[in-house]
């Protein structure tokens, strides 16, 4: 009975750190996929941003001129 009972212990332990590696292994590349996220996110905005001063620099130089004439 004795042997049974450690081979099941074993085998859950076996079992458990697989587990354990495999739950890591999915963190892992959910944290890098997050991270390029978020890279991408701030790559969306710095081109937003320029593009939104740009527009803004066009019609103020545009009524500059406009008023000027």
């Amino acid at each position: 009975m004795k042997k049974s009972f450690n081979y099941i212990s074993s085998e859950n332990t076996e079992s458990s750190s697989n587990k354990n590696i495999e739950f890591d292994k999915i963190k892992t590349t959910n944290v890098n996929i997050l991270l390029n996220r978020v890279r991408l996110d701030q790559k969306r905005t710095l081109k937003k941003k320029i593009v939104f001063s740009i527009i803004l620099a066009g019609l103020v130089s545009l009524l500059a001129v406009y008023f000027i004439i």
